[in-house]
């Protein structure tokens, strides 16, 4: 199944417990809490671990997902009261309803297609009031993280609710150079449980972006970069951890006429 760690709930179990609290929410939480009691849309929020972390900082947040097996198990979550969620895409949110839109996670990166990473900008735009801020991270294709997925076959182990436990490694199968935009990889997820012979599987691809496409994709669609760090502690482009972290200003240029939504967000 493709992107079965977001929709499959065995291994949704299994996602939760491979991606604990680390460094790229704190920088996240950081630079949301930069402005209080914001307004927030988490696009892409997944099972809600930042997502819950910044409602209970004091912002009101919208946490969308298009996945709703992860939805479900983020409600189950404690605070989750205090979140609304949805399942939808960016064409979902409401205009002009948000101080910062966030998406981590690489989200960006699971966008693939130029034309729909295109119109995600634009919906982000109007999601945003004027001024408002954009954040997110895309994985530096000079960093080529994928030979290093692909160069160790180990299998990681991780313990699960149940007390049973899961080995999970990854096997890159095709990368294409994607040019201009950046390459395309793709990878399969392997899952063999203690408690069950069955192995699972998913498969994925991700866009690895230049940073030159990163910059007219947003410059396009009204956005004007105001930072972009290379790693979690914000180091230079090419000093850090492989990634591009961006932060971005919505200038209101570029956007389109779109119907309000009634109700608390719009």
């Amino acid at each position: 199944m493709r992107n079965a760690e977001f929709n499959d709930p065995r291994l949704i179990q299994v996602y939760d417990a491979q991606c604990r609290w680390s460094s790229d929410d704190d920088l996240f939480l950081a630079l949301a809490n930069e402005m209080p009691g914001s307004r927030v849309l988490d696009l892409g929020c997944g099972t809600g671990r930042l997502t819950l972390a910044l409602a209970d900082a004091g912002h009101t947040v919208l946490g969308i997902d298009p996945a709703r097996a992860s939805l479900e198990a983020a409600r189950l979550k404690p605070g989750a009261e205090r979140v609304t969620w949805m399942e939808g895409t960016a064409a979902d949110a409401p205009v002009q309803a948000f101080d910062l839109a966030l998406m981590t996670s690489h989200v960006a990166q699971f966008i693939t297609g130029d034309e729909e990473w295109q119109g995600t900008l634009a919906e982000l735009n109007r999601a945003l009031v004027p001024g408002g801020r954009l954040i997110f991270e895309s994985r530096d294709p000079a960093a080529r993280a994928w030979e290093s997925w692909a160069a160790d076959p180990s299998a990681d182990r991780y313990r699960l609710p149940d007390g049973s436990s899961v080995e999970v490694w990854t096997e890159v199968t095709e990368v294409l150079a994607g040019e201009p935009s950046g390459p395309l990889v793709t990878f399969v997820h392997h899952y063999s449980f203690s408690a069950s012979p069955e192995e699972r599987l998913s498969r994925s691809t991700l866009r690895f972006r230049t940073e030159e496409t990163l910059r007219s994709s947003l410059g396009r669609a009204g956005f004007e970069v105001e930072h972009l760090f290379g790693g979690w502690h914000r180091e230079p482009v090419g000093q850090g951890d492989g990634e591009f972290i961006v932060v971005a200003r919505a200038s209101g240029r570029g956007r389109t006429e779109k119907p309000r939504r009634s109700g608390a967000w719009g």
